[in-house]
């Protein structure tokens, strides 16, 4: 799994160096095949041979891949900000089925957890303080479980209650896990630099066909760079929500409605 403490900083960082590293090799590849021309002979570009052609397929391979995979994920944690969403609403409304000298605190303490769990992503990229309302987010589960156990477990209250009040509040806590382990699922590493290998690779071969023109294509060799480096940033930025240009903050809006309902 790829762990990086500053994602935003990491994807920019990335991006730069990729596209100056393409540069690099662009300019490389042709002076290795001037060298090869001036050695052996011939005139003229060299026409695209089944080499340079399974590493740009394989390169485009590769991005397909990563970004599809970036964007299901992606969804992924759109969707379970909406499972959230409901599962606090229904846990909500549950909370009538309690005895009435029960609700007042619990309810109080329960606009207090969805708060520090809106907070939490507010909080971000401050990563720091994200899982401090984590922890704070914890022990208020922990309080609104011990409140809702009590009341629902008294004599006087219908049966089947207990179980009703504490599987809509079991799902609420559970989908937290699911959001927090979220954040955590990536590709391994060695898919990245994978992938920063390949287009550099790429631009390699394409300096070194290259080599047979006596002008540079500034133009293409610039527009090569960007496309690439721009296509990892993005992949990046998207792999890493919330850290970056990628917001989640849209969907986020779901739950601010549902605490605006906690009346």
């Amino acid at each position: 799994m790829l762990y990086i403490s500053d994602p935003a900083k990491f994807g920019i960082g990335i991006a730069a160096a990729l596209f100056f590293g393409i540069l690099l090799c662009l300019a490389v590849g042709r002076w290795i095949g001037k060298r090869a021309l001036t050695s052996y002979g011939g005139t003229g570009s060299q026409p695209i041979g089944s080499l340079e052609t399974a590493v740009f397929a394989l390169m485009g391979l590769l991005i397909a891949f990563t970004f599809s995979g970036a964007l299901e994920r992606f969804d992924l944690r759109r969707a379970q900000v909406v499972t959230e969403a409901n599962a606090i609403g229904t846990a909500w409304l549950r909370l009538d089925l309690l005895p009435a000298e029960d609700q007042p605190k619990l309810r109080e303490v329960f606009r207090a957890y969805v708060d520090s769990r809106i907070a939490t992503y507010d909080k971000l990229p401050d990563v720091a303080a994200a899982q401090a309302e984590v922890a704070r987010s914890q022990v208020l589960q922990s309080e609104i479980w011990k409140m809702a156990v009590a009341g629902a477990t008294r004599p006087a209250v219908r049966p089947g209650t207990e179980g009703l009040v504490l599987d809509a509040l079991n799902q609420m806590f559970d989908i937290t896990t699911t959001r927090v382990a979220a954040t955590q699922i990536h590709p391994p590493a060695v898919v990245y630099w994978m992938l920063v290998g390949l287009a550099l690779a790429a631009a390699l071969l394409a300096g070194y066909q290259s080599a047979g023109e006596k002008v540079i294509d500034w133009m293409h060799q610039m527009s090569f760079a960007a496309i690439v480096s721009l296509t990892v940033y993005v992949i990046l930025d998207i792999e890493y929500p919330r850290m970056g240009l990628v917001r989640l903050d849209a969907i986020d809006e779901l739950l601010v409605n549902v605490r605006a309902g906690m009346k």
